[in-house]
């Protein structure tokens, strides 16, 4: 439905040709964000509703008593299986952190969701071998795990930006009728909604023009340039695109056919598909400068280690 609103958009009522570089920037950009705003609006209600049955508190107490880091690798294993980019999982750790579920957590989930999904996993098995695809997930779910108990360890939960954080003391009566838990659900999801929006709208009109006007060798070009940094200049320059792996991965078997080091390579295609410019525009929302730094610090790091890992398997160097 929604490639059908774009199309006739773009190519019926604009006539813009097909192939041309702005219909593709405004094809993506109208499918895009008519998606992450009804995921959000969706997620967000979802959420909400269940939490009026779910008091956070005891949710919170469950968690912080579980055995260390059993929380991120649930929630990590959860984003492996969304098949969810960088920009759709933010409704869901949203959800999280409105749920009182610790941030260490809720950042585990939106480390694993974008990188790993098993649309991806199985075209990386089909065009790679499946004991690659398999280093390649469990190396994405690990970095969740860590990146997501080192977040959690840095006590930055002051650093999330929402109305009501749920951190108070002064306790919050749900609504006990069903009418009402539904009433109460649909004004969150709107709330949230008017409250993201224009960020949505910077965030995914920045991802329409990097994908519509500026192409893909464009940024490979500059990778094989440099033996020792290749692998993190990768992952900085993979940051401004925006993808989903499962749609980058054929493009990354490319890049590999060429010459590139697979390690470099899926460096390249990690940093697309969970680091990405129309991210940190709509996360900068809810959290504060600091955060979000700490956050695409360590994921850059933990990518840039993975991608020197696959080189020194590949080619026993990195």
């Amino acid at each position: 439905m929604l490639t059908w609103i774009a199309d006739r958009i773009v190519y019926d009522f604009l006539s813009l040709p097909a192939g041309d570089h702005l219909a593709a920037a405004l094809h993506f950009f109208i499918y895009d964000t008519i998606k992450i705003l009804l995921l959000i609006f969706a997620v967000v209600s979802v959420i909400a509703f269940i939490r009026t049955f779910l008091p956070g508190d005891e949710i919170k107490k469950w968690l912080t008593k579980a055995p260390f880091g059993i929380g991120n690798v649930a929630a990590a294993l959860f984003g492996a299986v969304t098949p969810f980019c960088s920009c759709s999982s933010i409704p869901l750790f949203l959800g999280f952190i409105e749920a009182r579920i610790p941030i260490g957590i809720a950042f585990s989930f939106i480390i694993t969701s974008p990188l790993v999904n098993e649309v991806a996993f199985v075209i990386m098995g089909g065009l790679f071998g499946w004991n690659l695809a398999i280093m390649y997930a469990a190396a994405g779910i690990l970095l969740g795990v860590i990146g997501g108990l080192v977040l959690g360890s840095l006590k930055m939960e002051n650093e999330i930006i929402l109305e009501d954080k749920g951190y108070s003391s002064k306790k919050f009566l749900y609504p006990k009728e069903f009418k009402e838990k539904i009433n109460y659900a649909l004004k969150e999801g709107l709330k949230n909604l008017k409250k993201l929006y224009p960020f949505i709208l910077g965030g995914m009109a920045v991802g329409a023009l990097i994908h519509g006007f500026v192409p893909a060798d464009f940024f490979v070009n500059y990778i094989g340039k440099y033996h020792y940094l290749s692998v993190p200049l990768a992952t900085l320059i993979g940051i401004p695109i925006y993808a989903g792996c499962s749609t980058i991965v054929p493009v990354i078997f490319g890049i590999t056919a060429s010459g590139v080091p697979l390690g470099t390579s899926l460096a390249f295609m990690m940093s697309i598909a969970g680091l990405s410019l129309p991210e940190a525009i709509i996360l900068k929302r809810v959290m504060s400068l600091k955060l979000l730094l700490a956050f695409f610090g360590i994921v850059a790091l933990g990518i840039t280690i993975i991608g020197l890992l696959f080189n020194f398997i590949t080619l026993g160097q990195v």
